[in-house]
């Protein structure tokens, strides 16, 4: 049997008893005749200490420094599973990301990779041995430093490496059982899907899900990589993201997502000139700040309002730029409310069936919840609404698509996962390996 890729978040690892437990399932995982490589995340919040430790040094840490300091966390993971692994009779060997040929750029703190060279990782499958790879870090060729991935890093380090080896398929562990047509923590009738396309996959990931990051979600797709998630504390199947099956007809709705990090800023009286949303745009981007949803008003007056979303996280240096922003194109100011949030739907099968958005906007309306923002694509409707009412409109929308008692496209009574990566999907021959890879960005 081929190669399986395991990724095991930092709550599956948490602690010594679970270490052994998840080793526990990788001998299991070897003893069913697959070959196993590992991704391991930090233990459980190994992460944040760390941060902690470094804004107690330094309000303002170097990023590279900081990143040497981030990728201990996944080096002490890899170690102890894999003592533990050996100490139940199988061979085992750890490597970090720059020994397992994970080469990335050089944007420390969010880099992305460029190319894996997997030659010590094949070298120890041939060997019979299993092997652990920190998850979330690479190298820099230009300098030779280390870097780290950001938000999501261990899960793109998984599929990437699964793409790189032509994995059967990559096991994302964690501890959840599966991706919910919404986040069961805010709706009771939220219900786990059996699988999920990848265009539906991104659009929930970029939405606010959190189960899977965009990026790996984007490695997935572009080398046909079938995902499971899944939960360690269990043997239940999770749900599998593969590519669309054309000959089934798509639900309407997969799902709802719901983001709730994020603020609005809104430019007052903009002069409506060429070049003015350029000059604005263009400085953030600058300033590697990601714009999310953008609404430009009608013109009045020679002027008009623009409004765009960003990060929370990013917004105190948002408000700088746009404070020289407002002086060099000469509008007024600008206000900001942080207090909102984003609800999605998110479905495939919408690119056919004509009145969704209706259907969305009256099951907001009715519970009296404003529409302050629409953003759409082909298999996405996102609103952004008050912060308040998220909880309220996630029901709503929920309820009004029935996603709680709809129908699945599940696997087949004792389809094997074997079945499911030689069945329906196919991926192309071309090897992250050698093609630069992971250029769409964040």
């Amino acid at each position: 049997m081929g190669v399986i890729v395991q990724k095991y978040g930092g709550t599956s690892i948490a602690t010594p008893t679970l270490i052994k437990s998840v080793a526990n399932r990788i001998v299991a995982t070897r003893q069913a005749g697959h070959e196993v490589v590992v991704v391991v995340s930090a233990m459980g919040g190994h992460t944040d200490e760390l941060v902690g430790l470094s804004r107690e040094i330094s309000p303002n840490p170097s990023p590279r420094e900081l990143d040497m300091l981030m990728t201990a966390g996944e080096r002490i993971s890899m170690a102890l599973l894999c003592m533990a692994l050996i100490d139940r009779g199988f061979d085992a060997v750890s490597f970090t990301g720059s020994q397992a040929g994970i080469v990335t750029d050089a944007a420390h703190g969010k880099a992305r990779i460029l190319d894996i060279k997997a030659t010590r990782i094949r070298a120890s499958l041939e060997s019979n041995k299993i092997a652990v790879v920190a998850g979330f870090q690479g190298v820099a060729p230009t300098s030779s430093d280390v870097t780290t991935l950001g938000r999501g890093g261990s899960d793109t380090t998984a599929v990437a490496l699964a793409a790189s080896l032509k994995a059967d398929a990559c096991e994302i562990y964690t501890d959840v059982d599966g991706i919910y047509t919404a986040d069961p923590r805010r709706v009771a009738t939220a219900r786990k899907l059996s699988r999920v396309n990848y265009e539906e996959m991104l659009e929930l990931a970029a939405s606010g899900a959190k189960v899977l990051h965009v990026r790996a979600v984007e490695f997935a797709r572009n080398y046909q990589v079938p995902v499971h998630v899944r939960s360690s504390f269990s043997q239940e199947q999770g749900t599998w993201v593969v590519q669309e099956d054309k000959s089934v007809e798509q639900a309407i709705i997969r799902g709802v997502a719901h983001d709730a990090s994020e603020a609005k800023i809104t430019l007052q009286r903009v002069p409506n000139r060429p070049s003015m949303a350029a000059k604005i745009f263009r400085a953030l981007s600058d300033a590697t700040i990601n714009i999310d949803m953008i609404v430009q008003n009608v013109s009045s007056a020679g002027s008009t309002d623009v409004s765009f979303t960003v990060p929370e996280s990013d917004l105190v240096q948002a408000e700088s730029v746009i404070s020289d922003v407002c002086r060099e194109i000469d509008a007024p100011g600008y206000d900001v409310d942080p207090n909102i949030a984003k609800i999605s739907i998110i479905g495939a099968g919408m690119k056919t069936h004509p009145g969704t958005a209706a259907t969305m906007f009256e099951a907001l309306g009715d519970k009296g919840i404003n529409i302050e923002m629409i953003s759409t694509s082909n298999i996405r409707i996102s609103c952004i609404i008050a912060s308040k009412d998220l909880d309220a409109a996630l029901n709503a929308v929920h309820d009004q698509f029935a996603l709680g008692t709809l129908g699945d496209t599940s696997l087949a009574s004792g389809e094997t996962l074997s079945e499911v990566s030689e069945g329906q999907l196919s991926r192309p021959s071309q090897d992250p390996a050698s093609k630069k890879a992971d250029k769409r960005g964040e």
